[in-house]
């Protein structure tokens, strides 16, 4: 990679004078290469020229085993909008970090018994239900800097098979694929953000921008029960990564929000993003004024606060509040309830492997709050532990304020909720295993 590129500010910002999929894809061509032109500390980690070819994306051929690797990389660009000012990797995956360095043996390899056949079905059905033409643009190499070129922006151009690309019966298997790996709760989430994108859109007149079927779908590698593969499935306020290997399961970066979190649709009030706002409400809450004067940072709410929002896969962040330790039994039970609010979301087996990994790490888990404290006030809080990362944004309203009353950017409400998890020290996408596996695999040796 020895070509002098131009600079990423020039060239990120010109595909949005562009129109059509050639702008898109010359785009992401584009990242891709200052990607792996940027150095490897993640590839260092990983070792060799074999690294290096098993992180090389199917559309850019093998990576330069020659390549220095460079230092450990800064936290990414923006922090929650990931809007088109913001659309760069100008750096390898590394992974939320407290200093730029992450934490080892955090992430084994290692049965978990969580039934991952009925997703493996699932997603070989729908990648069976697509035109060739379609299997072509939706799937990608487990390995793919596809996983991480998601953004929860409406105007953000994506890959993959959008849902108005497909007939009903291949949007059927699109939903089974869903069904098979979320839970109940997770599933019906998805469908009332989408159903709301759309009412909101409507309130507004402008469906081209805001609809149920700007969604888009991305599988990377093939279903298997022994290989590494996944898929994501990304649009405005919604955003699930799902990686599998074996019968584990990593789900995250997940991002989900809404604007508005409620809305009256054919006559029937549709809610969302509601859980973990109560949670939050409910921690911080349990805690004794002395308590909330460590765990709260600021009594006023900024109109955005969201650190590790899209293309922020190595935000360094330090610990922050008040720390697990510091708590009772009951705070801790409502502590967890912001977490479980969000791995709930995922299959009851695939979210108690992760609860209790996040419980191993209780004492060690910080949380912070901004805003107040009141039944309705808008707020921000975060949970960060060696093993999960949860913020939950009441954010000012955005370009979909008409459609519940309010001015764009006047002032931070519940009535626009931006929230993520994610898997720090270098587990987001699955990120930690997949180097395992192609370490340890014999196969790959």
């Amino acid at each position: 990679m020895t070509e002098p590129v131009e600079s990423v500010e020039s060239v990120v910002t010109k595909p949005e004078q562009e129109t059509g999929r050639r702008a898109h894809a010359s785009r992401r061509n584009f990242m891709r290469k200052v990607f792996f032109a940027s150095g490897a500390t993640a590839v260092a980690t990983m070792g060799g020229a074999g690294a290096w070819a098993a992180l090389a994306d199917d559309t850019t051929g093998t990576a330069d085993a020659s390549a220095s690797p460079s230092g450990a990389p800064s936290g990414g660009p923006g922090g929650g909008a990931g809007g088109p000012g913001n659309q760069s990797i100008t750096e390898e995956f590394f992974g939320l970090t407290t200093d730029g360095k992450r934490i080892d043996d955090l992430f084994t390899i290692h049965s978990t018994a969580v039934a991952t056949a009925p997703v493996i079905t699932a997603a070989n059905a729908f990648l069976d239900g697509l035109t060739d033409d379609q299997k072509t643009s939706t799937q990608f190499t487990v390995h793919s800097t596809e996983w991480r070129l998601w953004s929860n922006v409406d105007s953000y151009e994506r890959q993959g098979v959008s849902l108005a690309d497909l007939t009903d019966d291949q949007k059927a298997l699109g939903t089974a694929l869903l069904k098979a790996a979320l839970s109940v709760e997770g599933l019906e989430t998805t469908e009332k953000i989408r159903k709301i994108n759309q009412a909101a859109g409507e309130a507004i007149n402008n469906t081209n921008s805001f609809n149920e079927d700007a969604y888009y779908w991305t599988v990377m590698g093939t279903p298997s029960d022994t290989e590494p593969w996944g898929f994501q499935f990304d649009g405005h306020h919604l955003v699930i990564n799902y990686f599998v290997l074996g019968n584990q399961v990593v789900m995250s970066p997940c991002f989900w929000g809404s604007e508005p979190t409620s809305m009256e649709i054919d006559g029937e009030t549709v809610t969302v993003c509601h859980e973990e706002v109560v949670a939050g409400l409910a921690f911080i809450n349990s805690l004794t004024e002395a308590q909330q004067k460590v765990a709260i940072a600021s009594a006023t709410k900024s109109n955005e606060s969201m650190k590790a929002g899209a293309f922020s896969d190595n935000t360094v962040q330090a610990y922050e509040g008040i720390r697990g330790n510091a708590l009772t039994g009951a705070q801790k039970k409502k502590l967890l309830g912001i977490v479980e609010a969000f791995v709930g979301r995922a299959k009851a087996d695939a979210a108690k492997v992760k609860l209790a990994e996040v419980r191993a790490h209780l004492d060690d888990t910080y949380v912070t709050w901004a805003g107040g404290t009141g039944d309705d006030d808008a707020f921000y809080v975060r949970v960060h532990s060696p093993v999960v990362w949860v913020e939950v944004d009441c954010q000012a309203p955005g370009p979909l304020a008409g459609a519940y009353g309010a001015t764009q950017g006047s002032g931070a409400t519940q009535k626009h909720v931006h929230s993520i998890i994610r898997t720090p020290n270098g587990n987001d996408y699955g990120k930690e295993l997949l180097r395992q596996h192609y370490l340890t695999s014999p196969h790959h040796q």
